[in-house]
């Protein structure tokens, strides 16, 4: 991803993606500073007793705020639907949303509610998820083809 360490000036409301492997990131969103230092919410099911289930589902996830270098030291920001969606007010609807989720149990699906999906929905008022995306658009044709086959 080409992030060194590179630290952008964050706005309240920006989709923060932290790089974690080839394929996969992690989001937040910028909550701001407290006491100088800035911080992240996320939706993460660490430091839970939540086990990671068949189908990539989680039953006790959570949204979190973390300070921003306890979630990752590289971070670039990645508002990409922001010329498809106009971003939501941060004051009015975003910060009240993630002050209400915090601490309350949500159900973490890879494909369906991830750490993206959550971002996206908490900026724009949709979800989406381009690396699922990218990465169900490998495996689409060999699932479909072990369908078709009858392997599956």
């Amino acid at each position: 991803m080409g992030l060194k360490n590179s630290h952008p000036l964050l706005i309240p409301g920006d989709i923060i993606e932290f790089p974690r492997t080839k394929h996969l990131s992690h989001f937040g969103i910028y909550y701001g500073e407290r006491d100088g230092v800035p911080y992240v919410a996320h939706l993460t099911a660490r430091e839970s007793d939540a086990k990671i289930l068949l189908f990539g589902r989680a039953l006790k996830a959570e949204v979190k705020i973390d300070p921003l270098y306890v979630v990752g030291a590289k971070y670039k920001i990645n508002n990409y639907l922001d010329g498809k969606h106009n971003p939501r007010d941060y004051y009015g609807v975003i910060k009240p949303e993630i002050d209400e989720a915090i601490g309350k149990p949500v159900t973490y699906d890879i494909l369906f509610h991830n750490c993206e999906h959550q971002a996206t929905l908490l900026r724009y008022g949709i979800k989406k998820s381009i690396q699922i995306e990218c990465i169900y658009k490998k495996i689409y044709p060999i699932w479909e083809e072990c369908f078709e086959k009858k392997k599956l």
